[in-house]
């Protein structure tokens, strides 16, 4: 039998199923309990890819001996990231109408908006706030520094975020098009002055946010659906107290907080602290 059907009869025993699952839910906080045949059946070709004849070879490299391009290989595998323009778009227009008029009042002595981008995979997030922002100021936009921070735990999503390349929807506004973009080739390029509004980082929201200022605004759509209910109120409880009083925390309508929860809910998908 060749190597190839070896691998697509290959089967994760109880032990090491419960070895990975725990490995990353440590890590990064992602639950896998519920995912054993997505592991079986994405992680065959990363596992020939690497030599290895079996998954408790794989498991053991990636407990013991695995580095960054390797975690980034097997997140990549068993999440997905997917993201677009114009996401949940009545979010956006309550940051337009509501919270935006609101942390301009609060900052017209310094002028400088805190936003974070957390999660921000493939970088469409980010640039598309700047985008509303951008439209809000309009002639009053070079008045402020608004710089935006986007993370996520992905190295690779990071590198498409920063060439910010992208297929647009057929729905983009054509003013978006004329000012935030350029074509290239059969797709687009971010504009340099969204592009130069965004500062991509990696990091991992198991982590302490240790961030230089706290935030006016946290973005954290589509990646508590990863987590378990303990993880996502660590996470919650984190952001709260990296967020100014009367912050605003703004989740996906996929997503919810605990009843408990000390943030106070403005919309279905929208809080403030």
């Amino acid at each position: 039998m060749s190597i190839d059907n070896n691998l697509r009869e290959m089967t994760i025993s109880d032990a090491d199923f419960n070895r990975m699952v725990t490995f990353v839910q440590s890590n990064y906080g992602i639950d896998l309990h519920a995912k054993r045949q997505l592991m079986q059946s994405r992680l065959g070709s990363v596992i020939k890819a690497k030599g290895f004849n079996d998954f408790k070879s794989y498991v053991d490299y990636m407990l013991n001996q695995s580095n960054g391009d390797d975690i980034n290989e097997l997140l990549g595998k068993l999440t997905t990231n997917y993201t677009y323009f114009q996401r949940e778009t009545d979010s956006f227009d309550f940051y337009v109408k509501h919270i935006l008029p609101d942390i301009e009042k609060k900052h017209q002595a310094d002028k400088v908006l805190s936003i974070w981008s957390a999660a921000c995979s493939s970088g469409e997030e980010p640039y598309n706030v700047t985008m509303y922002m951008m439209d809000y100021f309009g002639s009053r936009w070079h008045e402020w520094d608004a710089r935006m921070l986007a993370t996520d735990l992905s190295m690779d999503v990071l590198s498409k975020a920063k060439r910010g390349v992208y297929q647009l929807p057929e729905n983009m506004p054509a003013n978006w098009k004329r000012d935030y973009f350029k074509p290239s080739g059969n797709r687009w390029q971010i504009a340099q002055k969204v592009k130069d509004n965004v500062i991509f980082r990696q990091f991992n929201l198991m982590d302490p946010i240790q961030f230089k200022r706290k935030f006016d605004v946290i973005f954290c759509r589509n990646v508590m659906i990863y987590f378990d209910q303990p993880t996502k109120t660590a996470l919650i409880n984190r952001m709260y107290d990296a967020t100014v009083p009367g912050g605003y925390l703004i989740i996906s309508l996929s997503e919810n907080l605990p009843p408990d929860t000390k943030w106070k809910r403005l919309t279905s998908a929208i809080f403030q602290k």
